[in-house]
């Protein structure tokens, strides 16, 4: 075959270019059959066709293959054979012989004859309690939410400077700490003017007042329009689960369910 032959050949391969189809043939693969029986490393060799290409061009070619291997047979036309009559008393004694095929009851019939599963209900969304607060109090949590987004995470001095210096914070001390003296571009230490307004302090973002339950018993000294409780975390899941119920009848939200 011609050079610009085999090249419209191998352009048919998705992936391949003219410029690496001539690449190609240059390297000696100067028809289809010989791309078939290289390899993938052999085509990786080649300048501009990478493993994952050449695996491209491999599958492809195999595909084609196939395609030839599984061409349509042509069915063979037989002859209607002559049929021979039988004798009417024969022919009676056969129907005879053959049993009664059953009716077959339709899809849907069957389909209604099966017992339905029953389909599992979803449970509705509970919108969980709130407490009951007053206009002030209302207005001092949204003031907190203010103040608790535009607080800078407070982290210890010289925290990115070593591996052993773990982020909590520890007030910075020493003669020469540059934290302590307040200089420029320093991160900003804990003071009171970071603080949120008192009404709001120790209050769950919610507006709960916390408290922590360790039994059942616990919970009928919560007040529930304005106190939450949270189970301890050394209670087990049995007791944790007598709990549950209890504050499902008393209407005491838990906090940590």
């Amino acid at each position: 075959m011609a050079k610009e032959d085999v090249i419209k050949e191998f352009i048919k391969i998705k992936g391949v270019g003219k410029a690496k189809a001539e690449l190609l043939y240059d390297k000696g693969f100067d028809s289809l059959d010989k791309l078939k029986k290289a390899t993938t490393k052999d085509l990786a060799k080649v300048e501009g066709v990478t493993e994952t290409i050449a695996k491209n061009i491999k599958d492809q070619l195999k595909e084609t293959k196939v395609a030839k291997t599984k061409a349509p047979k042509k069915k063979k036309v037989e002859k209607p054979k002559e049929k021979e009559e039988k004798p009417k008393a024969e022919k009676k004694a056969e129907l005879k012989a053959k049993p009664e095929k059953k009716e077959k009851k339709p899809k849907a019939a069957k389909k209604e004859e099966e017992e339905e599963e029953p389909e599992e209900e979803e449970e509705e969304y509970k919108v969980k309690k709130k407490p009951k607060l007053s206009k002030e109090q209302k207005e001092r949590l949204r003031l907190r939410k203010q103040i608790k987004k535009r607080t800078p995470d407070f982290l210890r001095e010289e925290w990115f400077r070593y591996k052993r210096i773990p982020k909590n914070w520890r007030k910075p001390d020493g003669i020469s700490s540059k934290m302590r003296i307040n200089l420029k571009y320093r991160p900003s230490m804990v003071r009171v003017g970071f603080r949120g307004p008192k009404e709001t302090r120790g209050l769950h973002p919610s507006g709960f007042e916390e408290v922590i339950v360790n039994n059942v018993n616990d919970l009928e000294s919560i007040d529930p329009k304005t106190q939450a409780a949270r189970i301890g975390s050394t209670v087990g899941t049995k007791k944790r689960m007598n709990i549950e119920k209890k504050a499902e009848e008393l209407e005491v939200r838990i906090l940590n369910m």
